[in-house]
């Protein structure tokens, strides 16, 4: 191992082991407790996402397309005597192959709750929930369209209705579990990334960090100190996430196997069990993780690069201000991104550098495609490392400077300095 990267592992293990062998250290990993009102704030906004997505679901009726007025006019005519109007109907034209109502049920881009196909007096309706209203609303359509065609009463209907059994997870769903990997990053990003400029306004104060630069290189110094907060931060994750897996096997252990065999019986399936990323849970939670680590690298290396040209604690927070304004910005201009996916607002969060890991993450949540993450994961590398080449150079600047503050406060300073002795001269 060359000279530097010795000397960047032994501050990286140094700092790990000053924060973990800590008592503090404790009160800092069950941090996430003390948060609860942040995670009830993530929860309303979630909730509103679904209700947004709810409102982009549809019901589909694939009929002849004599019979397409008719209907139109018999769902103007239905809706107004309801409370609260079923979703939107989108008619289909039944072409002379049958039509897959699973596969239109299946597809993306938008909830389908119900689908409605062959003859209007013996219809197949597919429903994503057995016995929905957007079932019976088909129903109800397809009989008021016999009614039309007859001058007296109209035969009564006989629908055949089948049950999605395996509809996929809905979108409002996914756009949800979007949101909530934006939330996870900007929490995790904000709350781990924040240690490092406390533990540099600490080594400022007492002088260590003036020892450590002159003893190793400043870049060693900033790539081990780096290095040393991103295994705090996998030791956190990797702590919540034992919890996490453990909570669930002692749940899964608590549930009855004959209350699952008679939900199946009943075709009942439980939705939050079969619930999952349009990525696959594997490649979600992995490539969340590549998401969280590089977003960590880029404010980490923001933070101690800002961070060190402040003297003082008071300067480091005044400094950090700015930068904590500008990540909540980024978290909602992703999180109105995971929103709307598709849309131009999504595109530039996704391009833009520090809105990218969030929009990311979010977007394979809710789409399929794999490709895409390994152009934005190099995209993003190319960021940290550009990020990092100047945050080193502001790291020197700052420590080879800070007994006396900015850098270039101190060179006005004594330009000013100069230019009042030299007219006292003269």
């Amino acid at each position: 191992m060359t000279p530097f990267l010795r000397s960047m592992f032994v501050v990286a293990r140094r700092d790990l082991i000053s924060i973990v062998a800590t008592p503090t250290f404790l009160l800092f990993l069950f941090a996430p407790l003390f948060m609860l009102a942040v995670g009830a704030l993530g929860g309303m906004g979630a909730s509103q996402l679904a209700d947004s997505a709810r409102g982009a679901g549809r019901i589909v009726a694939v009929i002849d397309a004599s019979d397409i007025e008719a209907a139109r006019d018999a769902d103007a005519r239905l809706r107004t005597a309801f409370g609260r109007p079923p979703a939107t109907l989108e008619l289909r034209v039944a072409g002379p192959v049958p039509a897959d109502p699973v596969a239109i049920a299946r597809e993306k881009g938008s909830d389908t709750y119900a689908v409605l196909s062959g003859p209007l007096a013996t219809p197949r309706i597919v429903e994503r929930e057995p016995d929905s209203s957007a079932g019976r609303y088909l129903a109800l359509l397809a009989s008021e369209v016999l009614r039309t065609r007859t001058t007296g009463a109209a035969p009564p209907i006989t629908p055949r209705f089948e049950n999605l059994a395996s509809g996929g997870t809905s979108i409002a769903a996914q756009q949800s579990m979007g949101f909530a990997a934006v939330f996870a990053i900007f929490l995790l990003t904000l709350l781990l990334a924040g240690q490092t400029v406390g533990s540099l306004a600490e080594e400022k104060g007492n002088k260590v960090i003036e020892i450590l630069a002159a003893a190793v290189p400043l870049e060693s110094v900033f790539l081990g100190k780096l290095l040393g907060m991103l295994g705090v931060a996998i030791l956190f994750i990797a702590f919540w996430g034992g919890v996490a897996v453990a909570g669930g096997f002692a749940f899964a252990t608590q549930i009855d196997p004959a209350a699952i065999a008679a939900a199946g019986a009943a075709s009942k399936p439980a939705i939050a069990l079969t619930a999952a990323p349009a990525s696959g849970w594997a490649f979600f939670l992995g490539v969340g993780f590549c998401y969280f680590l590089l977003a960590f690298l880029l404010l980490g290396a923001v933070f101690l690069g800002v961070g060190a040209q402040a003297a003082t604690v008071r300067e480091i927070q005044m400094l950090s201000l700015p930068i904590t304004i500008f990540q909540v910005g980024m978290f909602s201009l992703s999180a109105a991104a995971a929103g709307a996916p598709g849309s131009n607002l999504a595109r530039f969060a996704q391009i833009f550098p520090f809105s990218s890991p969030f929009a990311m993450a979010a977007r394979a949540a809710t789409d399929e495609a794999r490709a895409v993450h390994l152009l934005a994961l190099g995209w993003q590398a190319i960021w940290v490392a550009i990020v990092i080449f100047l945050s080193v150079r502001l790291f020197r600047a700052g420590v080879l400077n800070s007994g006396g503050g900015w850098k270039f406060w101190r060179r006005s300073r004594a330009a000013a300095d100069g230019e009042a002795s030299l007219s006292q001269r003269h």
